[in-house]
């Protein structure tokens, strides 16, 4: 069906609703005037009077064609098919301008009514129209959009002064309605039984229906054709923007945000890369991760699609090359459609699958008018949405039965956009959308190997015959079903005949398996599993292939916008295979495989160029040189990549034998090595610049994964670390007056994943030494100098944290006289311990992004007035950010960003730390991200001084209720430390004594254990001793609010937390809930953790239950009173579940606000 006889039925409905005839006449004559006024000022500088009368009669010429622009310009784009189509386009090839101009910008300009276009046109009130108002008639506004590039093409001043005018009817070109939609804009003046006949003309025969529009277009006079073109001059693309070079030609340096993506390294082989520019740019779409990347080959540019959550799980593009929709699986998944042209999002749909866990596959029409897509859920549902409606809800839904397997590839017809067809690996479905009831039919007939007494196979790919009347399966058995379609009639409805098709013939194609099925011009196209690209006629009889490439598996086929030019004397195109032997002419291609290659294919002279090779698995391991803009790329595919990312050149690469796969990568401090973990064990030491081995044979003393690998400052020690737990280290000795290589000793240190690995330098003697992290909670240095063969020694343990575990470990900066290890623990806490005592001596809320820290670098510094003013890089499990040190709890202080949703694995830093590089693992990219530190400056400064930025961290902020309770507990304190009943006179004091600090923690809900109460004494008392000598006893309130906010846990207590440790501690009882029996219960408190004496629990069970008076042991006065005695028989019950010590036992009331679950709802005091 063609898109004329489609339309009136897409707009009937919306324009029914919410159209009025006031409303219009309004718009219409304001727009009328002012289409008047550009024609004045157009025969103001005219010279000639001559040429104003030809103007005159060239817009009343193109007045007088109304509606019929729009179905002439289609009519000239699908009549190729016919003879008369043929005739009609070697007519519009002559003749560049006129309708087939028109049909085609008309096409595109009713095709997108993005929110955002729609919000930025309030304020040209007079002007622009949207739906909620009311729509102007198509033949005034194209005269008007005529008369605006008639004065820009022609005279510069009077554009320049039009200049607003013409943006304004830029964003109302986006707004034109087709002509045929004038008809139904007004509902009183049609009947009922004609929108019946319009609907089922939308059902009639394809044919039928061209026949008709090109009858209209051959009505155009030629004299009609050249007054149009001399008066519009409209580029042939489209109306809707100024020239496809846009996108390239924006200017992106002022960067507002701290981090900013630059380049994207690496490409999902598993989705399609698409060919979206072919004329004087080679430009290519793909996606990486969560973005979907334009990359411009010629300029070597990328443009980042940039606003999905999740990552992309599928893409498609509109014919014309212009709109771009992508979609994303995992929670809030949105589906996104761009202009390809401005890379700006037009249009979003939120909510698209809310039981689902987002999109599986999805497909645009030709004209890109509705898009088509099926969720990947176990019951998946196909919908179809009318986006360039901006509706938020599909105009159609069907769920598919799970025995028709996950479909997983989808397409429209290319000639009808009520007509789809998709396919799992075991069933393929026809769907016919019936519009008027928003029915959508479907048939899927199972196939067995009975249907044809052979076997199918797997299917890959379908698609509409070039005939229309079938469809076409593709196996992975190298053949082809061939489907028959029985539409209805266009009298039936979709209850009484139902659509369906039919399989008729299985095609036994080739012995290959095909991966790709795809049409282009008149041929069928197929890639295999060998490399092999066939192209087929519309009887399947084989007319051409290239399989001398020698290339892997055909992932995807795209297909250049511009036909292949006519072969002249300098062509080269080869003869097909026919008996004829004519030549072979068909567009130029780009080539995706199943090893992450893109190639493009030149036709004219078969040129093969491979335009990029990225890894095909999993990257980890990144490490940037310590002096040159290099960085390396390992991938668990056994390839090394060095690039050079400030000219995003490729440099060279190592492929390694099969089985090895790169873990980890770490340059030597001068550069002139690259250390490199493999995931079966194996460490080799590489030559930075050739990549070439540098020991004779690779070091084997690992049977797991090396995930750690790190220099000395001297580069005279090695230190690796394995997934068991090993630390391993190897030193350089000289030999024969040559350094080598030697491998000097392991050990098994730890018990749990080691998840740092650090040399560092004593202070003394400048001799390197190492420590190692575990998530054991265990830091240990070890002695380098009293190590020898096979024995590595320890030199002290500490144990960094009670309850979390820690994740990363760093030096921190020289900031203060004193020098620190930076450690970040789970419970989104940064500590810094004191590098010779280990004691933790400060302990500071660390960025709270979702998920803790997993890694940190230090940024470097370019010069020595940078020393005191320090930033660092982190990621976390999906986001990399930027931290201002030093660290002290302020939220602004922090950014982070979305760089990969799947999973972080890996972070670096440029030399110069303009750049910052994150590895996304199982996504096989990594992104390029450029540092801004003074818009994180900004932010900070526009954040508050002093405590300002801290009040927002608790509820009600500095005037809330929770600030002026801690501000009496804070005050009583003082009164109580000098005695409540004494008659001295008080001194007035800002400060508490330390011995206090506890007691109010407490009385504001943080309950820290004893080890977390020493480190707050040793922060406070030791924060001015490196500089004064001195130990402080006291603290004020500013300080101690500081101290509670950096302590207390980011999120309070928690219902999860509590059961956790019934869950590690307990029994499962006959309720099927962790339980504790009371004599365990009591056992554990009295012999493990902090553990209490008899009197001290007694104390304790007996003011919890009410037996003490108020305020028992917390006033001075009371400690010599000896307490109430309590009987645990009865006050306990036999067991304990998480539950009945929360709230029977603690008295805290569990929060159930906004429905959560109790077990992860927070534990609140009840007062």
């Amino acid at each position: 069906m063609s898109d004329a006889g489609e339309s009136p039925l897409e707009e009937a409905e919306e324009d029914e609703e919410t159209e009025l005839e006031e409303e219009y006449n309004q718009y219409y004559r304001e727009v009328e005037s002012m289409q008047q006024e550009l024609k004045e000022d157009d025969i103001l500088v005219r010279k000639e009077p001559q040429q104003e009368e030809e103007e005159e009669e060239g817009e009343e010429g193109v007045e007088e064609k109304g509606g019929e622009g729009e179905e002439q310009g289609e009519g000239g784009e699908e009549g190729k098919e016919g003879g008369e189509g043929e005739a009609v386009r070697e007519e519009t090839e002559e003749k560049p301008g006129a309708a087939q101009e028109e049909g085609a910008a008309r096409q595109e300009e009713t095709t997108v009514k993005p929110p955002e276009v729609t919000k930025s046109m309030t304020s040209s009130k007079r002007l622009i129209l949207t739906d909620s108002q009311s729509v102007m008639s198509g033949t005034s506004l194209r005269t008007l959009s005529e008369s605006k590039h008639a004065l820009e093409s022609e005279h510069s001043e009077t554009n320049e002064l039009l200049r607003d005018l013409s943006s304004e009817l830029r964003f109302l070109d986006l707004d034109q309605t087709r002509s045929e939609e004038q008809d139904i804009s007004f509902p009183e003046t049609q009947s009922s039984s004609e929108l019946r006949e319009k609907i089922d003309q939308m059902l009639q025969d394809e044919l039928g229906q061209e026949r008709r529009e090109e009858k209209r277009l051959s009505s155009l006079s030629d004299e009609q054709e050249k007054e149009f073109q001399s008066k519009a001059e409209i580029p042939e693309k489209s109306l809707v923007s100024t020239s496809e070079d846009i996108l390239f030609q924006k200017d992106d340096s002022a960067n507002v945000y701290p981090l900013t993506m630059t380049w994207s390294f690496g490409w999902n082989s598993s989705l399609p890369v698409y060919y979206i520019r072919d004329e004087n740019q080679r430009v290519l779409l793909y996606v990486c991760a969560h973005t979907a990347v334009i990359y411009n080959v010629f300029k070597n540019t990328q443009h980042h699609l940039q606003g999905h959550p999740n990552v992309i799980s599928c893409l498609c593009i509109s014919e014309d090359r212009r709109w771009i929709a992508t979609a994303d699986k995992g929670p809030n998944c949105l589906i996104i459609i761009w202009d390809s042209f401005t890379g700006i999002p037009v249009h979003t749909i939120f909510d698209s699958c809310p039981e689902g866990n987002g999109i599986g596959a999805i497909a645009i029409t030709r004209d890109a008018k509705y898009l088509a897509t099926i969720s990947d859920a176990e019951i998946q549902k196909v919908c179809i949405w009318r986006w360039t409606l901006a509706v938020e809800t599909p105009a159609c839904t069907l769920n598919l039965p799970k025995e028709y397997g996950v479909q997983n590839y989808l397409t429209f017809n290319p000639t009808n956009n009520k007509e789809l067809v998709s396919n799992s690996k075991t069933q393929a479905i026809y769907y016919l959308w019936y519009e008027e009831g928003n029915i959508l039919a479907h048939s899927a007939p199972r196939l067995t190997e009975k249907t044809f007494n052979k076997l199918v196979g797997k299917f890959s790919q379908s698609v509409f015959h070039l005939n229309l009347t079938q469809i076409l399966s593709a196996t992975m058995e190298g053949k082809l079903v061939v489907w028959d379609i029985h539409r209805p009639p266009s009298s039936a409805s979709a209850s009484v005949d139902s659509p369906h098709i039919k399989p008729c013939k299985l095609v036994h194609l080739q012995k290959e398996g095909i991966t790709v099925l795809t049409t282009v011009d008149s041929y069928i196209v197929t890639g295999d599993i060998r490399g092999n690209i066939k192209f087929y006629d519309h009887t399947l009889s084989i007319v051409n292939w290239y399989s001398n490439f020698k290339l892997s598996s055909i992932r995807t086929l795209s297909f250049s916008k511009t036909p292949a030019a006519p072969p002249t004397e300098k062509s080269n195109y080869p003869p097909d295979c026919t008996l004829k032997g004519d030549l072979f002419i068909v567009r130029n291609l780009i080539i995706g495989t199943s090893d992450a290659t893109v190639y493009h294919l030149t036709t004219d002279g078969t040129k093969l160029e491979k335009l990029f090779v990225e890894p095909k698995d999993a990257i980890c391991a990144i490490s940037c040189h310590p002096y040159q803009p290099l960085i390396a790329i390992g991938s668990f595919c056994g390839m090394i990549k060095v690039w050079d990312y400030e000219k995003k050149k490729y440099l060279f690469s190592r492929v390694f034998e099969k089985g090895l796969g790169v873990q980890s990568l770490t340059y030597n401090p001068e550069g002139a090595l690259l250390g490199a973990g493999f995931t079966e064990g194996t460490v080799y030491i590489l030559d930075a610049m050739s990549l070439e081995n540098q020991i004779p044979e690779p070091f084997k003393y690992s049977r797991t994964s090396v995930t750690h690998i790190s220099f000395s400052h001297d580069s005279q020690y090695m230190a690796t670390a394995d997934v068991h737990f090993t630390v391993a280290v190897y030193m350089v000795v000289v030999k024969n007056g040559h350094r080598v290589w030697e491998y000097l000793a392991r050990l098994r240190s730890h018990r749990k994943s080691i998840r740092s690995l650090l040399f560092g330098v004593h202070l003394d003697s400048n001799e390197p030494r190492l420590l190692s992290l575990g998530r054991d909670r265990l830091l240990i240095e070890y002695d380098l100098l009293r190590s020898y063969r096979d024995n590595l020694e320890v030199l002290d343990t500490h144990r960094t944290d009670q309850g979390n575990y820690p994740t990363c470990m760093v030096w921190y900066p020289p900031l203060t006289k004193e020098l620190f290890l930076l450690i970040c623990n789970s419970g989104y806490k940064v500590k810094l311990f004191n590098s010779t005592t280990k004691m933790c001596r400060k302990t500071l809320l660390g960025p709270v992004f979702g998920s803790p820290i997993e890694q940190i670098q230090i940024i470097p510094v370019k010069t020595t007035l940078e020393l005191q003013k320090r930033y660092m890089v982190f990621i976390n499990r999906d986001k990399v950010g930027l931290q201002i040190l030093p660290v002290d709890g302020n939220p602004h202080k922090t950014s982070a960003i979305i760089c990969h949703p799947n999973g972080v694995a890996g972070m670096a830093v440029s030399y110069d730390g303009c750049y910052a590089f994150t590895a996304g693992g199982q996504d096989r990219s990594v992104v390029q991200w450029e540092i801004n530190l003074s818009a994180l400056e900004a932010a900070v400064s526009l954040g508050g001084e002093d405590l300002t930025p801290f009040y927002g961290l608790v509820p009600g902020g500095r005037e809330g209720k929770f600030y002026r309770e801690l501000e009496d507990y804070f005050y009583y304190s003082q009164l109580r430390s000098q005695g409540i009943d004494t008659m001295e006179t008080r001194k007035v004091s800002e400060h508490i004594c330390l011995s206090e600090l506890p007691f109010v923690m407490r009385a504001i809900g943080f309950y820290p254990s004893e080890e977390k109460i020493e480190d707050m004494f040793n922060e406070i008392r030791f924060s001015e001793y490196v500089d004064t000598g001195k130990l402080i006893d006291k603290i004020n309130l500013p300080d101690f609010f500081k101290v509670y906010l950096n302590h207390r846990p980011p999120f309070g207590n928690t219902m999860s937390g509590i059961q956790q440790s019934f869950d590690v501690l307990g029994f499962t009882n006959s309720k099927g809930k962790k339980a504790i029996r009371r004599e365990d219960f009591l056992k554990l408190l009295l012999t493990k953790g902090e553990h209490m004496t008899k009197e001290e629990m007694g104390d304790c069970f007996a003011t919890l239950f009410g037996l003490n008076p108020e305020g028992w042991r917390s006033e001075p006065a009371a400690s010599s009173v000896k307490g109430s005695e309590i009987c645990f028989e009865e006050e306990l019950p036999d067991e304990i579940t998480a539950e009945i010590f929360t709230t029977d036992i603690l008295g805290l009331t569990i929060s159930q606000d906004f429905r959560q679950d109790p077990t992860v709802s927070e534990v609140v005091r009840n007062v």
